[in-house]
């Protein structure tokens, strides 16, 4: 059985650590002045992996506030995975280079098949992640302004064919609402794909971590846990020590 892995998540606006609800531009929270600090805590609380969103990126389509996470990539041991504004060739191989570990490809897969395909030839499913954000069901695309006509099962299996091998599955109607996450289309997607898939959106309670890895099995390798860190829902110590 794969491991699984708890996530903590810093999403990134203007410079700072914040939280939006279910994707609000509008609908902002600030956390922390400082994203790097804030990984380094993540850190030593434990955590080998940090996801990294740059929502200014996601907005924009370009990355915005890259050098916060180039130095996160630099100067800490955990891992880093980064979103947000990646849409061409030198945007992928500059965080690759820096020394980030999976760069997550979402709006591009629909907008830009050829530019993911070729990503994922070229570094392997190791190093691409597949962001799928999904509203009830269709893929939802840059920055969860606009939702697409494709089923997010249906991304996933052709792009696990063109050699994806993890995939990032949000469920938007779930992010930052603190509901639980929606356990059952993570799973559909693990099985569709026979790939992983990594939770996110929703994970409120230590009850929804027990859930996810339960099955484990299914596909589902992991859970970015967002909110519930920073209002202390879940500690991230208990979630890191639910999966070991």
């Amino acid at each position: 059985m794969s491991e699984f892995i708890i996530y903590p998540a810093i999403d990134i606006r203007g410079g700072k650590c914040v939280r939006l609800l279910q994707g609000d531009y509008d609908q902002e929270t600030i956390y922390g002045d400082s994203p790097f600090s804030m990984a380094k805590s993540f850190q030593e609380k434990g955590a080998t992996w940090i996801h990294m969103v740059d929502l200014d990126g996601a907005k924009k389509g370009e990355p915005v506030n890259h050098e916060v996470v180039m130095k996160a990539a630099k100067e800490l041991s955990a891992k880093i995975q980064i979103g947000g504004g990646i849409r061409g060739p030198k945007d992928v191989e500059a965080y690759l280079e820096a020394g980030v570990s999976r760069v997550i490809l979402g709006s591009s897969a629909i907008s830009d098949p050829a530019f993911v395909k070729e990503m994922l030839r070229k570094y392997g499913g190791e190093k691409i992640a597949i962001g799928i954000d999904a509203r009830d069901g269709f893929v939802a695309t840059h920055g969860w302004l606009e939702t697409s006509k494709v089923k997010a099962e249906e991304l996933g299996i052709e792009l696990a064919n063109q050699g994806a091998e993890t995939f990032i599955m949000t469920d938007i109607s779930r992010d930052g609402m603190m509901s639980g996450p929606n356990v059952e289309a993570i799973a559909n997607l693990g099985k569709a794909t026979g790939k992983n898939v990594i939770a996110s959106g929703g994970v409120s309670s230590m009850e929804d971590v027990k859930q996810l890895v339960a099955r484990k099995n299914e596909g589902i390798s992991g859970a970015i846990i967002g909110k519930a860190l920073y209002t202390g829902h879940i500690p991230l110590e208990e979630a890191i020590q639910e999966v070991e």
